[in-house]
């Protein structure tokens, strides 16, 4: 495998910038302000997510392991925000009946539909209590434990991670799947959240694949520049030219930005970077956390997600917190659209915002054996890009993922 990047640095749009590189991204040619510390105490994501503990990224890295070059630490809680107020996130019927999310009746029946999906085992129909989850909705399986809409919305949102509220008329089989991986998250590191996160920032994730690769022969070649894709008459891939040289090979696997003319723009991200000295209001002192923002409690058609991290994830200087607020674009001003989730971090230091449009690919890889990837999303956590990760390693080997 040969891996050619344009870039001077590991990772494309999702790596981690010191503190130099940040503020010649977004400012120019401004220097930090010495108050805020050393350049190289920080690593600031640019795409910031968490991983689910149990989740598929995880599995991926054991597998391949890509472990052994990195250090995880758990993330110290999970957050939904409703009805103006930041509430943790209850994961078990035990937490749901300790939740100042409900009233004392609803915690009964939401606790009643935790241990239903606690219980549920896919290859054993006795735990389905008659109900067959391939063919109801996740609505029709929730008006069963009758819900009421405040209760579906941080389930549905903060726990089993949905982006907006199109899975409600989707298999209920998905919501089950989801919650359970939220619980089995939780539990494996008996943390205040499912998530964790890698000493260091995400930069370190690109790396610990870069040398796994050269321990099999792979080789890197960074700072690429003008890395353009050829296709032969037949339309398909051929290699790869920079500079002059062409790189052979029967098939490339890119980003969307390398082959612009085999993608469609989907969308638009929009992302507050905020420089703070404390950790986030009403989050128990938490140094890393995340906190979801319904579509719902803000009229909005998606989620919109605040995210922070600190010194204790080697990440910021001493006593410095990270905190990103994340949406898919629904509007042209990122300022207006992101403020009720920058009003949740309290005073900030810096405060930076990044644009960048997504694409997904319309090819077809079969007949040109060009592989491309879909931009990251406005999520903070890693499932959506590790489910696209895994098709396109089907559609390359012809094998399914373990």
């Amino acid at each position: 495998v040969l891996h050619m990047d344009r870039n001077d640095y590991y990772g494309g749009d999702s790596t981690s910038l010191n503190l130099n590189q940040l503020w010649k991204r977004f400012k120019g040619d401004e220097t930090p302000p010495a108050s805020i510390g050393a350049s190289r105490d920080y690593n600031v994501d640019m795409v910031p997510k968490f991983m689910m503990a149990n989740g598929a990224l995880v599995r991926v890295l054991i597998h391949t392991g890509v472990t052994k070059y990195l250090s995880f630490k758990a993330v110290d809680g999970s957050y939904v925000f409703n009805k103006g107020k930041i509430h943790k996130v209850p994961s078990t019927d035990m937490e749901a009946l300790k939740s100042p999310l409900m009233g004392l009746f609803e915690k009964r029946r939401a606790g009643k539909f935790f241990l239903y999906v606690q219980d549920y085992k896919e290859n054993d129909p006795s735990t389905h209590k008659g109900l067959d989850l391939t063919k109801m909705t996740s609505k029709q399986l929730i008006s069963k434990y009758g819900l009421d809409d405040n209760t579906i919305d941080f389930i549905g949102h903060a726990v089993a991670l949905h982006k907006d509220d199109s899975y409600l008329s989707e298999p209920a089989i998905e919501i089950v799947k989801r919650m359970k991986l939220y619980a089995e998250s939780v539990a494996r590191f008996q943390g205040g959240s499912p998530y964790i996160y890698p000493l260091y920032g995400l930069g370190e994730l690109p790396q610990g694949f870069a040398r796994l690769s050269a321990v099999y022969g792979g080789t890197y070649m960074l700072n690429k520049p003008e890395c353009k894709v050829e296709f032969d008459d037949e339309g398909k891939v051929r290699g790869v030219t920079s500079e002059g040289e062409t790189a052979k090979g029967k098939k490339v696997v890119c980003d969307p930005s390398y082959v612009p003319e085999k993608v469609k723009k989907v969308g638009k991200v929009f992302r507050a970077i905020a420089i703070m000295s404390h950790p986030i209001p009403n989050t128990a002192e938490s140094h890393s956390v995340q906190i979801i923002i319904p579509q719902k409690q803000l009229g909005r058609r998606s989620d919109m997600y605040v995210f922070c991290c600190s010194y204790s994830h080697n990440v910021a200087s001493k006593g410095k917190f990270i905190a990103f607020v994340s949406a898919q674009a629904e509007s042209d001003n990122p300022e207006a659209e992101l403020k009720p989730g920058i009003d949740l971090l309290g005073p900030v230091d810096e405060l930076f915002f990044d644009t960048y449009d997504r694409y997904e690919p319309t090819n077809d890889p079969s007949s040109d054996n060009c592989f491309i990837s879909t931009s990251y999303d406005a999520t903070t956590h890693f499932e959506s890009t590790v489910m696209d990760v895994l098709s396109l390693y089907t559609k390359i080997t012809g094998k399914v993922h373990f």
